[in-house]
């Protein structure tokens, strides 16, 4: 097999690999939807939509919407804080849905995983704005301290390299 064969056979075999992973988002965000506002599934469909870049603009809305399952929005945030979007438009929209559930009054431990969550979003200057606001003024022990936690992660993320755009 020569060169030109073998990069034919790796992209044809990522092809249908992003393929298999949007049908998969698909099918998993059309039950999500279809299933009552608490139901636990909810929260074990985020889980499944783990590392599936097909599946983040779902996850943003999720951590959006103040009406959403609790549990399904801690995951949901969770996952954009393992898996950030690497398209910048995407990233800049995830981030402000985070600071959307972090100013989310009716919810704590949602407040909480969004401001654990916005480590890597920081290069939003309105995030780190409200990421230092929130750790030193939040009423909320647990949202002050997964805010200063987030901080700490963004220096990390920026002496490593590894916080992306």
């Amino acid at each position: 097999m020569n060169d030109t064969n073998l990069t034919t056979t790796t992209e044809a075999a990522s092809a249908t690999e992003a393929t298999e992973a949007a049908e998969a988002a698909e099918r998993l965000i059309a039950e999500f939807r279809a299933l009552p506002p608490d139901n636990d599934r909810k929260r074990e469909i985020i889980t499944e939509l783990d590392a599936n870049a097909q599946a983040l603009p779902f996850l943003v809305s999720v951590v959006a919407d103040a009406g959403e399952y609790d549990l399904a929005r801690v995951e949901s945030a969770t996952v954009l804080r393992l898996w950030p979007p690497a398209d910048p438009a995407l990233r800049h929209e995830a981030g402000r849905a985070l600071l959307s559930a972090l100013r989310d009054p009716g919810d704590d431990l949602v407040r909480q995983y969004a401001a654990m969550s916005l480590a890597p979003y920081t290069a939003d200057p309105v995030v780190t704005t409200v990421l230092n606001t929130t750790a030193r003024a939040d009423e909320d022990p647990l949202v002050r301290d997964s805010a200063r936690f987030s901080i700490e992660e963004a220096h990390r993320l920026q002496e490593t390299g590894a916080g992306g755009p």
